[in-house]
């Protein structure tokens, strides 16, 4: 058997509609997954779902604010009632309205980053858990970031809530992990999406970082996915409470090199 064969399971992935969750959606949905895409506007995530659908695959798009309790509740009754299950909820939605010096951010920059980038991924995994527990097994994927490990530069409350992910992954890794419910981090490193153009559309800022990673690139999003699968799927059954890193080896800390 195929260990990483999804056939049957159902997956909830916020922030769909583009970068890294759109990609992660079309992963699983490859791998036999039936997915269901969230985005603030459904416009964004419908064609994401489309896209699945020409190919075969199954997909439900849906409208939800990610750090709204209540819209959280809806994704998962919409999920169970379209395809009888949830098996695999990857919270990907986020957002950064603040770059620069840490001290500049104002109140509502901290409000905003952690409604969506930590609250909201709170609500999520609480509103599937009790679907979770009922069927007697779950995957949880968190997207953290290599920010949350060592700070981003002109990043700190980004980095900070990055911080709080993955805490998050690990209080929940040992609460549900008596019932077969694995929790998890995803830690991406600089992957060229438009969520991170400030960072690889700035030359000299995209030099710095190539510098320092030393793979000396800035990855695609399609080399992300393959991890993703993993902590979906059954070769991941006893890995729990982990943060995955995937970013070229720029959290090391090497020096350059040539």
């Amino acid at each position: 058997m195929n260990p990483f064969d999804l056939t049957g399971k159902v997956a909830i992935i916020s922030g769909a509609s583009r970068g890294i969750g759109e990609a992660i959606a079309i992963t699983y949905a490859q791998a036999g997954a039936a997915v269901v895409l969230t985005s603030r506007k459904l416009e964004n995530v419908g064609p994401v779902a489309d896209k699945i659908k020409a190919a075969g695959g199954q997909a439900l798009a849906l409208a939800a604010h990610a750090g709204q309790e209540a819209e959280a509740e809806a994704v998962v009754t919409q999920a169970v009632g379209t395809f009888g299950r949830v098996d695999i909820v990857v919270n990907n939605a986020g957002t950064n309205p603040h770059f620069g010096p840490l001290l500049t951010a104002e109140s509502s920059h901290w409000d905003k980053i952690f409604e969506v980038n930590v609250k909201g991924y709170f609500f999520l995994i609480k509103a599937a858990a009790p679907v979770m527990r009922r069927q007697g097994s779950g995957k949880i994927i968190n997207i953290a970031s290599i920010a949350g490990i060592n700070p981003g530069p002109m990043m700190g409350v980004y980095s900070t809530s990055k911080a709080a992910v993955i805490m998050l992954t690990k209080a929940l890794a040992a609460e549900l992990g008596p019932e077969n419910i694995q929790v998890n981090a995803l830690a991406p490193g600089f992957i060229r999406t438009k969520f991170s153009a400030a960072l690889w559309g700035n030359p000299a800022l995209k030099e710095m970082l190539e510098k320092a990673t030393p793979q000396r690139r800035i990855a695609p999003v399609d080399e992300l996915t393959g991890a993703a699968l993993y902590l979906a799927s059954d070769a991941s059954s006893f890995t729990t409470g982990s943060v995955l890193v995937v970013d070229g080896g720029f959290s090391l800390g090497a020096l350059p090199i040539g």
